[in-house]
């Protein structure tokens, strides 16, 4: 076990205690990537073993997917060199790096919405006749093999844009199986899926070592690091300050590294009034395109100011179609809801303005505009909050950004930079601001904590108890039953578009939620 302070290089820390040459396949050596105003990597010595489970973990901001994109050649270092196999590469793009046998799963999603699942999959690696005619029946019947090989039964000439997030996830993972690469980066490649996915993927990755691929693995979710991992390595504001065999390490020492101090959080805050009924739902049905099936069917549920209500459930239970029927994003929906007693509008702008505010599970493509500032990202769905008579007021504007910048302890030097300029976790906080800024009395919250790590987990989870304690009706949508258990006052379980079962937080256990999360599922599709 290697250990450092944040101001000395970790391989210079303790003398002899490396790995030897041969056990290691890549390396980036005193790597330093500066942005404007911003050091994202500060003289970061880092090393891949060959044939590993080479896990690299840190809070948000850190400087993890900024060292992979450099590894995978997405970006380049300001400083330092690679050296794969001995040799100094210096990859100026992802091709280069995939001719050197690197490839990477990138954490936000990098799919083509318009083009089909085999054509993502092939996509710059086409299958051709010559040079120029592509062989779309191949390049479709060999993405059904990657696609049987995870355990999804995805057609392949379906468009990315009919996917839901975890299915796109998936064809992120087979578009990297798809290459001959030694070795594969995984930045969260878990982050949308469900246990039975990670489990799948959790075979293939077995396999791909046993086939002696290198896997360098990113993720948030610590115990599954602990299940699949072989080497730990830990970035802390850009710095590499420790480093481990993941079999002499445990979850605290991962924890404590992390966010520099000893944390014993579990989300649970102590109990908060609940007030009266602010949301009612009754019989909301949502038909399945081109079926006679539902994605709804039959809903009802009440939701009380001060409450934070958990919504559990597999990959297509209908948690993600249950928010979007309460925000009206389905014409063809029917069912009756009630906010405060009043009929919803059909309209989402008017529903906004009648409280009930939706914070989208997929915050790049649905909860941000990627090419505008923090602070208009905050403002889009409540500029008209500040229309006075001919002119927006930039001054009350300010004013209310600024406020909630601090209280969400959203860490950015200027609200004018770029939203892509921040870590997950922020970029997540942005979202919750935009909504808080349409002043909602129901926010609904779908996987809040997505791909954002254990300290920016907390944070999210503070600001959900604070809001509920305001008196805010809170329902939140999680994968996570550990989260769910802990965050909520009260929990549905969904299964095939309808609402199994019920729990008060004290009576809930994982075995419940999980057995009632299965109703209607055949063994088989459960993965167990």
């Amino acid at each position: 076990m290697i250990e450092t302070e944040q101001t000395t290089p970790i391989d210079q820390q303790q003398p002899g205690t490396a790995q030897p040459d041969n056990d290691i396949i890549l390396e980036a050596r005193n790597v330093t990537k500066l942005y404007p105003g911003t050091v994202a990597l500060d003289n970061v010595t880092y090393h891949a073993r060959r044939g590993k489970v080479n896990v690299l973990v840190g809070e948000n901001g850190a400087g993890k997917s900024t060292l992979m994109k450099i590894l995978a050649g997405v970006i380049q270092a300001t400083e330092g060199e690679l050296v794969l196999e001995g040799e100094e590469i210096r990859p100026k793009n992802p091709r280069e790096a995939e001719a050197r046998g690197i490839g990477i799963i990138h954490q936000e999603l990098n799919l083509f919405q318009n083009l089909s699942v085999a054509e993502n999959i092939f996509m710059a690696h086409e299958i051709t006749w010559g040079k120029t005619i592509v062989r779309h029946g191949d390049e479709e019947a060999e993405a059904a093999k990657l696609l049987n090989r995870l355990e999804q039964p995805i057609d392949p000439r379906t468009l990315v844009s009919y996917l839901r997030v975890g299915q796109q996830q998936i064809v992120e993972i087979a578009k990297a199986l798809a290459l001959d690469i030694n070795i594969l980066i995984m930045d969260e490649p878990t982050s949308a899926l469900s246990t039975a996915e990670v489990e799948v993927l959790f075979r293939v990755i077995e396999e791909l070592k046993a086939n002696g691929v290198t896997i360098i693995y990113i993720s948030h979710k610590l115990e599954e690091l602990m299940q699949i991992g072989d080497y730990i390595a830990v970035l802390r504001d850009g710095r590499l300050v420790a480093e481990s065999p993941m079999a002499e390490i445990d979850l605290p020492w991962i924890i404590e590294r992390m966010v520099g101090r000893e944390t014993t959080s579990t989300y649970r805050a102590p109990q908060h009034a609940i007030g009266d009924e602010i949301l009612r739902v009754e019989n909301a049905y949502l038909p399945r395109p081109g079926t006679t099936d539902y994605l709804l069917e039959d809903v009802s549920l009440t939701l009380h100011a001060g409450e934070i209500l958990g919504v559990y459930g597999l990959m297509g239970a209908g948690r993600t179609e249950l928010f979007e029927v309460l925000m009206g994003l389905h014409p063809r929906a029917r069912g009756n809801i009630w906010l405060d007693g009043q009929p919803l509008n059909r309209q989402i702008n008017e529903r906004i303005k009648q409280g009930i505010m939706l914070i989208p599970e997929d915050r790049q493509r649905e909860g941000l505009v990627q090419t505008m500032t923090v602070a208009d990202n905050m403002l889009l769905a409540s500029l008209r909050r500040y229309v006075r008579r001919f002119y927006l007021s930039r001054h009350a504007q300010q004013q209310n950004i600024t406020r909630l910048v601090n209280e969400l302890a959203i860490k950015v030097a200027n609200v004018d930079f770029l939203i892509s300029s921040l870590s997950g976790g922020n970029q997540q906080k942005v979202v919750v601001g935009k909504a808080l800024l349409t002043e909602p009395k129901v926010l609904l919250m779908d996987e809040p904590t997505r791909g954002i790590d254990v300290g920016a987990k907390e944070e999210i989870f503070e600001i959900m108890r604070q809001l509920a304690a305001q008196g805010l009706g809170i329902m939140f949508v999680s994968t996570e039953l550990k989260e769910i258990m802990a965050a909520s006052d009260r929990i549905l379980v969904m299964s095939k578009g309808r609402i199994t079962r019920e729990f008060v937080h004290d009576l809930a256990t994982e075995e419940g939620l999980v057995s009632a999360s299965a109703m209607g599922h055949e063994l088989g599709q459960m993965g167990r």
